[in-house]
């Protein structure tokens, strides 16, 4: 295996023209086994909870992907359940591939853990994400931190690479299906790019970026963490009621006063 490597102005070049960019071992073997550790321990008392913990979408784009009967594991937050992903969070690496797309001021939105079980992992049609979080300038960025393989047959993220230009469409959430039928077709899922990856592989994409995934069919559990994060020089659009997380990883949060850190 080798080492981490950033070519800061290659990859910040990459992620503007494409929207995306894959960086190929951030977290070291090691480093991957605690983290999958701590993951596992994380989807043991999820299902203990006797909470509904299954994040399978509904609609008739599931319907159309034959996605009946799946399975995706799935919680937010997951630096509230474990101090060893808060520090996955600040890991220096993962750090410096993220302020190659956001600059030197990174703030936590939050996070999510997504398990796709064997078999039957549910598939996510193709979408974009900042109906859920918009921010004023548009900063939001994903971090899709590996902790197993993601092979096309695991489902792993496909997308459509230059796809964040289009802005932000209304109705492209990934259950507006009566909306943008011709976008729907001009970008469907079983075309877009396939961005297989490895453990301690991170996915970074915009959050206007196309993007989807198929139903896990392979005998493997695939096993993902994503890292919602913004610049520390934007702020999330006021009414938002996602789950936010407001915490400053690297630098400033500069749009930080006493009434917004005041909030629930």
């Amino acid at each position: 295996m080798t080492s981490f490597e950033l070519n800061a102005s290659e990859a910040r070049e990459f992620f503007t023209e494409h929207g995306y960019y894959l960086a190929k071992n951030v977290f070291s073997p090691s480093e991957v086994e605690e983290l999958e550790g701590d993951f596992d321990r994380i989807v043991v008392q999820l299902q203990g909870s006797r909470e509904d913990v299954n994040a399978q979408w509904q609609g008739a784009a599931m319907d159309r992907l034959g996605a009946k009967n799946t399975v995706v594991v799935h919680t937010h937050n997951v630096q509230n359940y474990s101090a060893r992903w808060l520090r996955a969070f600040q890991h220096p690496l993962f750090l410096e591939a993220t302020a190659t797309i956001l600059g030197p001021d990174i703030v936590l939105h939050h996070s999510k853990l997504f398990q796709k079980p064997q078999g039957k992992g549910s598939p996510f049609p193709m979408h974009q994400d900042w109906s859920y979080f918009p921010t004023v300038q548009d900063t939001m960025i994903a971090g899709v931190v590996h902790v197993s393989e993601a092979t096309d047959d695991m489902g792993c993220f496909r997308v459509y690479p230059g796809t964040h230009r289009l802005g932000r469409v209304q109705g492209m959430g990934g259950m507006g299906d009566d909306e943008h039928a011709d976008l729907k077709t001009k970008y469907p899922l079983e075309n877009a790019t396939v961005l297989e990856a490895g453990p301690g592989d991170v996915l970074f994409f915009h959050y206007c970026l196309l993007h989807g995934s198929n139903q896990n069919v392979s005998d493997k559990i695939r096993k993902t963490v994503l890292v919602q994060m913004y610049s520390g020089r934007d702020r999330v659009e006021d009414g938002v009621k996602h789950p936010n997380a407001r915490l400053t990883l690297q630098g400033w949060n500069h749009a930080a006063s006493r009434a917004s850190e005041n909030k629930d």
